[in-house]
């Protein structure tokens, strides 16, 4: 390869050092200012830990952060053996509809997650229909799923198919011998799965379990709408930031460091631990599917068909409402388009706002993704690793936490950004990109550098070589991460309610307002059209690649 002069730096230095500056800019600044408006009083302008002292001495706050702890510790807990036990069923017994199982469950991981406490909502709510039939029951009186219960529900049934997908994902490179070799051993059933199983796939557990958790953390539509009186944090900072009466703004900036911290901690805790216990596969001999009989045949089929109807049912629940004659907000007899002409007159802006939005977010997500994976991967250097890792980071952050960031950097010049449609797109950037970097450092890593040297032999430069040579061949791995990104930005709502005005309000926030509103009709031809969306651009990625899965 050529080298460059001492002293001087290339084009990739200058890429690197641009990616890096993007991201001190929209990412390490907006958290700074977090940390100092958290300690500074607006009325004085002076030094002041009280945000904190008040935060922590109020039983009502400390009660918030033990909310959020045991739902989202309880919702870890709950996906993790549910999602496990679905993914070692799947992948050692044949499931008739095993094709529509894992179709089923990609939907609903990519589904916007309030979606689904809306349906529930509709379903188990105080006049929901499930909740009627329930209290036809002499003797029975059931008050709906809100609170605890209901945000638990919401969150097993969302991201149980996130834990099924990471952990099936891992067994399919489980060799097949290891399972052979324990049973001859008279390892079997439950205690092989313990002793031999579990250990194996412990890093994958652990990469979808903090990622259950910290999507079940930072998730606020979800509380918002049924927790009624459980608060958690993200709901807290968005009531101190955005309050109706009045506005926090270093309070709300205090409860952000401590999820900040918080978090840090969690991510930190669980890299150190799946570094410890990381296991090298080789499936040489994959683990095939085998036909059950009997009961334990009944049982497989009865656990994988629950969780397709269960991912399933929000959408149907929304779709049919989507179709439904309304009064008012109620629902009436009879079926029309009237729902999808009043989202579209009503809420057309909102539409587009998510179509553009998310269209120009995925644009510089993929241009950024890709020099930041090859930089880190080809080019490694102390500079790339910082960037790397920063890059990184926003994965664990909250939305909310990273709106306030923004709202607090961006209010006033020379950086006004506040009510634009810029600071909207930089969020989503900044939280989504991880995604396609993970993707494309994964697929480069499996590229031989000597194809490139190949190239560079043959007198093409290294630019050259990148976009004839190395870029094409990132297509299949960069594809996948491009999805998950483009799929999470057009269901965003804890980030974008932070930092809306009317203008750039997104189909999201539009979904929320008009659930809040009662205007369950809008509500659902909206979600459907959302939902819709996300089916289209999967089917449309499994002709492209030719796969029936997605690797995560």
């Amino acid at each position: 390869m050529n080298k460059k002069r001492r002293g001087f730096l290339d084009g990739w230095d200058i890429i690197t050092l641009a990616c890096f500056a993007f991201f001190l800019f929209f990412f390490i600044y907006p958290i700074s200012r977090i940390f100092v408006n958290s300690v500074y009083d607006f009325e004085t302008g002076a030094f002041s830990l009280q945000p904190f002292v008040e935060f922590f001495s109020k039983k009502y706050y400390t009660n918030t952060i033990i909310n959020s702890f045991k739902v989202t510790t309880a919702a870890t807990l709950t996906t993790a053996v549910a999602g496990t036990a679905l993914a070692y069923i799947s992948r050692t017994i044949s499931i008739r509809g095993k094709g529509l199982l894992d179709i089923a469950m990609i939907i609903s991981v990519l589904s916007p997650p309030f979606i689904g406490a809306y349906s529930w909502i509709v379903l188990l709510g105080r006049a929901g229909v499930v909740t009627k039939l329930i209290n036809h029951i002499p003797g029975v009186q059931f008050e709906g799923i809100y609170g605890f219960a209901g945000i638990l529900l919401v969150f097993s049934v969302k991201l149980s198919p996130l834990v099924y997908l990471y952990v099936s994902g891992a067994l399919k490179n489980m060799d097949n011998s290891l399972n052979e070799v324990a049973e001859n051993l008279g390892c079997v059933g439950l205690k092989k799965i313990w002793q031999v199983v579990l250990p194996l796939i412990l890093p994958t557990l652990l990469a979808s379990a903090l990622l259950v958790f910290m999507r079940a953390l930072a998730d606020f539509g979800t509380p918002m709408l049924i927790g009624e009186g459980y608060r958690t944090l993200p709901v807290l900072i968005y009531n101190a930031f955005i309050g109706e009466v009045s506005q926090d703004y270093s309070f709300a900036a205090a409860i952000s460091v401590v999820v900040v911290i918080f978090t840090t901690i969690i991510f930190v805790a669980q890299k150190y631990v799946a570094n410890r216990k990381t296991i090298e596969m080789s499936a040489l001999r994959p683990m095939e599917p085998r036909k059950a009989k009997g009961a334990k045949n009944i049982f497989a089929h009865a656990y994988c068909y629950l969780f397709i109807v269960l991912a399933l049912l929000p959408i149907g629940v929304v779709t049919y409402n989507s179709f439904q004659n309304t009064s008012g907000t109620l629902f009436v007899e009879g079926y029309s388009l009237n729902s999808y002409k009043q989202a579209l007159g009503k809420m057309g802006s909102a539409i587009v706002n998510t179509y553009s939005f998310s269209t120009i977010a995925l644009l510089i997500i993929l241009v950024l993704g890709i020099l930041v994976s090859y930089v880190s991967v080809r080019r490694p250097s102390k500079m790339t690793a910082v960037l790397d890792a920063m890059t990184m980071f926003p994965y664990i952050i909250p939305g909310s936490v990273l709106g306030i960031a923004m709202l607090l950097a961006f209010n006033k010049k020379p950086f006004l950004l506040s009510g634009t449609a810029i600071i909207i797109i930089a969020a989503y950037v900044v939280r989504r990109l991880p995604y396609t970097i993970r993707s494309s450092s994964a697929i480069l890593r499996q590229i031989s550098p000597s194809v490139e040297e190949a190239a560079q032999s043959l007198g093409a430069n290294g630019f050259k070589t990148f976009f004839t040579v190395t870029l094409p061949m990132m297509f299949s791995g960069v594809l996948p991460g491009a999805l998950m990104s483009w799929m999470s930005i057009i269901s965003e709502l804890s980030a974008s309610i932070m930092l809306y005005v009317g203008g750039t309000k997104t189909m999201t926030i539009a979904i929320y307002t008009e659930v809040i509103r009662g205007n369950y009709g809008v509500a659902s031809a909206l979600s459907t059209i959302l939902v819709a969306s996300t089916i289209l651009v999967l089917m449309i990625f499994f002709k492209l690649t030719g796969q029936r899965e997605i690797e995560l």
